[in-house]
């Protein structure tokens, strides 16, 4: 697949609207009975935005909107381009400058695109949000005819969204062309409503100002729920019965946490069912949209030295590792309420162990990949707590720094048991994979800052070169090892002869660094999947029996946890994480790979 960036992008395909024309038609009381489209509709992905088209086969921001909770994305620092923008771009285009922005035609009869950002004054928001979209603008991947609104609870004007959203921009993706006259074009295009989230009134002004820069065209409509999900419902309710549109499709991206538990989990998806289709629900999970996670079906399918090792026959373990080297700061009242099982391991490393793990997919199709995932996640064991270990890291001082325990935390309770670590040992009763441990751990405060998957293959049977390594047969052992973040790689360890005169072996990496490798930036993970949402391209976003599946694994593991009040290992702040992990790994005769010299 061809990478999104400053030469790569894809054209956009207005997709059939229904046949349903009216917004107050008693026939169209769900969104999805005003604008079902087609699903055959082909996505293209454009060279150069303008020169010529090839069919398509088609990081840990946290949700705060309106103050309601902190993130850990780190800040984007202005570039300096925007410093040049004049003062008065900031200001409230009249109807004839807005025309001109989107060069209005009155035979152009293009859709108009609306995104409506619920929650557009959250960090979310802010940090992630607006600038994929910006940066997708600056590529050209946008419909001509498009609008962003943002929508929260906070009194604002036009001009003061413009100025906030300004601040977040970057010019990452080339700093040499128009990146000032290009934010000047994209903030004309950043409008704001302020009402509440459950207000079929607000909402109700909200359609009247989208319909004025829609023109008349046919209206196609994406809303962005960056909001809590305590409030989801009553903002897809109004969206559904007072903004959505009556002549072309209107889809709704939710954020995850997608619930708690199964029962919790399928109760919103009942709720968001009796104002939803399932094909206009995206719910979101950023990691799928990771350029080494999107890698990951085409380094095993169009590589023939890939696919036939790719079993039981030949892998030994499978390792999917996420660690952050900074605790919650500030985010302890969210995270506490969730846990590091679900905020990170039943969502990012279960979508990516199923990206993995399933058979080959009849095509490309993004039902028929979401097909073979369910059947990866319904072929698996649910977790068991001698599975698992969890952990919590603690108070440490470190070059004379003190950094804080978990529980320091001020919106943390003292006595929270909420581990910040776990490991598990997981197992995929199919043929492909029976017996193969599947290893996953996640953790906050630990060492490094680190995503990725390590694939050990078996030992040599009868290897002539065991002496050469000693007792330590896992120094001889092939692996591996995909690179998610930071740094993107796929490194690949042989064993190796050391030049010279004598038989002295050694472990070497056939790498592919993606630094090295391409000049070109890889893009935001929140790019590719709105502009897929744009699309309709599904196969990047959680379906909901996917979703049940997923959630079935882990709810029982999580119920004993709470019930039985299971204390977490105590882990300092900046270590490696609890020894338990150690001896879960051992347990299967397995290694944990992130410890090997090559780190």
């Amino acid at each position: 697949m061809a990478t999104l960036s400053s030469t790569h992008c894809r054209s956009y395909s207005p997709l059939p609207s229904s046949s349903c024309a009216s917004s107050s038609s008693s026939s169209c009381s769900k969104l999805g009975h005003r604008q079902r489209v087609s699903v055959s509709s082909v996505p293209k992905r454009c060279l150069a935005a303008k020169v010529y088209c090839v069919q398509s086969q088609t990081s840990s921001a946290g949700r705060m909107q309106d103050g309601a909770m902190a993130t850990t994305a780190t800040p984007i620092e202005n570039e300096t381009p925007f410093k040049k923008l004049k003062d008065g771009l900031l200001s409230v285009p009249s109807s004839v400058e807005y025309n001109e922005a989107v060069a209005f035609d009155i035979n152009d009869k293009e859709p108009a695109v609306s995104i409506t950002v619920v929650g557009a004054s959250g960090d979310l928001a802010k940090k992630k949000i607006f600038p994929a979209l910006f940066a997708l603008y600056y590529e050209d991947c946008l419909p001509k005819h498009f609008t962003v609104y943002g929508y929260a609870r906070s009194k604002m004007t036009d001009a003061e969204l413009r100025n906030m959203v300004s601040k977040t921009l970057t010019c990452r993706i080339d700093k040499r062309e128009n990146c000032s006259e290009k934010m000047e074009q994209f903030l004309k295009r950043c409008f704001y409503h302020s009402g509440q989230y459950d207000s079929q009134e607000n909402f109700a002004e909200l359609d009247k100002k989208l319909k004025e820069r829609e023109g008349g065209r046919v209206s196609n409509r994406l809303f962005y729920l960056s909001i809590p999900p305590n409030i989801f419902i009553d903002s897809v309710r109004c969206a559904s019965l007072s903004a959505s549109s009556g002549n072309g499709w209107t889809r709704v991206i939710v954020e995850k946490p997608f619930g708690r538990d199964s029962e919790s989990s399928a109760a919103l998806t009942k709720a968001l069912k009796q104002y939803l289709e399932e094909d206009q629900i995206f719910r979101i999970d950023h990691y799928l949209g990771k350029e080494l996670v999107e890698n990951l079906s085409v380094l095993r399918f169009s590589n023939l030295i890939f696919e036939p090792l790719w079993s039981r026959q030949y892998i030994r373990n499978v390792q999917l590792i996420f660690s952050e080297d900074f605790g919650t700061e500030g985010r302890g009242g969210y995270f506490d309420n969730y846990g590091i099982i679900r905020d990170i391991m039943q969502n990012h490393l279960l979508q990516i162990l199923a990206l993995f793990a399933m058979e080959t997919p009849v095509s490309l199709a993004g039902e028929d990949i979401r097909n073979e995932k369910v059947k990866v996640l319904r072929s698996m064991r649910p977790l068991q707590l001698e599975n698992v270990v969890v952990g919590q890291y603690k108070s440490h001082i470190k070059g004379g720094v003190t950094y804080p325990a978990y529980t320091d935390d001020k919106t943390v309770p003292k006595d929270s048991l909420t581990p910040t670590f776990a490991a598990a040992a997981l197992f995929i009763d199919n043929a492909r994979w029976d017996g193969v441990p599947f290893l996953m751990k996640a953790g906050k405060a630990l060492q490094t800052k680190r995503a990725e998957i390590r694939v050990q293959f078996r030992h040599v049977p009868g290897n002539l070169y065991n002496r050469n390594f000693g007792t330590d047969l896992d120094q001889a052992t092939n692996e591996l090892v995909i690179r998610v973040q930071p740094d993107e790689a796929i490194y690949l360890k042989i064993n190796n002869k050391v030049p010279g005169l004598g038989m002295r072996l050694d472990r070497s990496n056939l790498n592919l660094h993606y630094a090295a490798r391409y000049s070109k930036e890889i893009p935001d993970a929140y790019e590719r999947l709105l502009l897929d949402a744009i699309e309709g391209e599904r196969r990047l976003f959680i379906r909901s029996d996917e979703l049940d599946a997923a959630w079935a694994l882990f709810t029982p593991l999580l119920k004993e946890l709470e019930e039985k009040k299971i204390i977490p290992e105590y882990y300092p702040h900046g270590s490696r994480g609890p020894v338990g992990a150690h001896y879960l790994a051992a347990r299967y005769n397995v290694r944990w790979g992130d410890f090997g010299a090559d780190q």
